[in-house]
């Protein structure tokens, strides 16, 4: 959190210096784990056997919120059943966390209410993300903390924004508002609204689908809007092939980028700062975003952008503004959106679900226990190892994430001087044990390398990462992790595996360029 959400990470600390309780579970030994009470350095991709063992000792020593459970929840003899087999022994052999630390974390979750479980895109990319999110699930309905303020389950996005697009209906399965493409009642009226008829009933492609299909054929056009898809997908060589493969690729974008040397057509954007509109945080809060500077150049607003490939299409979309997009379209059509409007987002913002508009908006969600599928669903899941595993030819571990200095590709943050002065390449970060092995000096210039391709970085020797593993960011071009990182994919999510995969690290000889 301290790299990926430095804000987010401040209110942590604040919490802890006002008394709060601290568990970091986390492979690497970052910075917040020195106001933790407990640190798990458990091994990349073993969340679920940590979880699963906490959960065991919560049963086994009758430590779990039977009220809740009872009265809340359905599913937790099958819960039980399955992590009944995960006793600390051998969570321990999976995971690294020794049975009595296990056994100390889930006696002391059990002796506080409420607990908060945040994670960030260490949990969702592995090939058993939606696993490990179920597993936290789980263990916060079994502890009682969902439905509380300053509980439940707690995913920090991975940019801003990403909640409010994903309430527009940027997702291949739903219209705006989270309403099913598949729910024929939601068609009629989206085809009424929209003017149209004969929109699809079944789920759309995803990215990694989508891109694929390039190759195939079988997807001819191709629109990346915002994306800078060259640098973040994994295992760049193959990605590079796949938009090279378009047989027409669009580009919508504030600056040129990695991924607009494939466009055909590129369409410049504004920035948020140059424009206005609304963006959601992580707790469903949607805000106002005001125009700060205007555009440069012919660059326009995304909106005007879309409206005007609609008109050439033969659809007069009648909203002139984000404003009248709100309050004429998107709360007309999303019922947990329907009582939020500009004029009452002018100051603080709202949170969803706000059916009405004297509704005050929602703080927490599943309040006394209701869920929106009614009683919560315990959904026991097994441990499953990464896609890619060390072996004698790729001994390490490769783990990837961000730096504080910079954000996603530097399409923004590598037009800042300042920013580049404190940061101005990639690094591997390696341990002292893993160092002295291989009579590597901290900055000194090494080659990672995996079977998808090699990266040439410096070294940085640190006490943060454990012997055997890699810790790289994809921030810049050159020594980008995702050179490496492999294309297995979560088989519900599509998300992909950048948390684990197996590389080599080498020493460069005296004449390396």
């Amino acid at each position: 959190m301290t790299e990926a959400h430095p804000v987010a990470a401040t209110f942590v600390k604040n919490a802890v210096r006002n008394g709060a309780k601290l568990i970091v579970a986390d492979p690497r030994k970052h910075r917040l784990v020195d106001f933790a009470d407990l640190h798990l350095p458990l091994y990349v991709g073993s969340d679920i056997a940590l979880l699963n063992g906490i959960m065991h000792v919560l049963i086994k020593e009758d430590l779990y919120d039977h009220q809740f459970v009872e009265s809340c929840t359905v599913g937790f003899e099958a819960l039980k059943e399955t992590v009944m087999a995960y006793a600390p022994e051998r969570a321990c052999e999976i995971c690294g966390i020794c049975p009595d630390a296990i056994r100390e974390v889930a006696r002391l979750l059990a002796s506080v209410k409420p607990v908060m479980v945040c994670y960030t895109l260490g949990i969702t990319e592995h090939t058993c993300g939606k696993n490990n999110v179920m597993s936290i699930a789980n263990l916060q309905m079994l502890l009682g903390n969902m439905g509380v303020e300053y509980g439940g389950v707690n995913p920090l996005r991975g940019q801003n924004n990403v909640q409010g697009a994903c309430d527009m209906g940027a997702l291949p399965n739903v219209f705006n508002g989270y309403q099913a493409v598949t729910d024929a009642d939601a068609r009629q009226k989206f085809e009424r609204a929209w003017n149209t008829t004969a929109l699809p009933d079944k789920n759309g492609l995803m990215i990694p689908q989508m891109m694929e299909h390039l190759v195939t054929g079988k997807v001819k056009g191709f629109y990346i809007f915002g994306e800078n898809l060259a640098n973040t997908e994994p295992d760049i060589k193959k990605v590079e092939h796949e938009l090279k493969t378009a047989e027409f690729l669009v580009c919508q974008d504030i600056f040129p980028n990695e991924t607009t040397r494939f466009a055909h057509v590129i369409l410049p954007a504004a920035a948020w700062s140059e424009n206005d509109g609304t963006f959601t945080n992580s707790e469903r809060r949607v805000n106002r975003v005001r125009t700060a500077s205007p555009a440069p150049g012919v660059a326009k607003p995304n909106w005007w952008i879309f409206k005007q490939i609609a008109e050439r299409w033969g659809h007069d979309w009648p909203s002139n503004s984000a404003r009248e997009i709100w309050d004429n379209e998107i709360s007309v059509l999303s019922p947990s959106l329907a009582g939020i409007n500009y004029d009452r987002i002018a100051d603080d913002g709202l949170q969803w679900p706000c059916p009405t508009t004297d509704h005050p908006g929602t703080c927490f969600l599943h309040q006394n226990g209701e869920f929106t599928c009614g009683l919560g669903q315990f959904n026991p899941v097994e441990w499953t190892p990464p896609a890619e595993v060390p072996d004698k030819d790729y001994p390490y571990v490769l783990s990837t994430g961000r730096r504080l200095y910079h954000y996603h590709t530097r399409t923004q943050t590598g037009r800042c001087e300042g920013l580049n002065d404190l940061l101005s390449e990639e690094t591997a970060d390696i341990s002292m044990a893993d160092a002295e092995a291989m009579q590597i000096s901290d900055q000194e210039m090494i080659t990672v390398k995996s079977r998808r391709g090699s990266v040439q970085v410096r070294a940085r020797i640190t006490e943060e990462v454990p012997s055997g593993m890699v810790w790289m960011a994809f921030h810049f071009r050159e020594g980008n992790a995702n050179w490496l990182t492999h294309p297995a994919f979560d088989p519900d999510t599509l998300t992909a595996e950048y948390k684990a995969c197996a590389v080599a690290i080498e020493k460069m000889s005296p004449n390396a360029g």
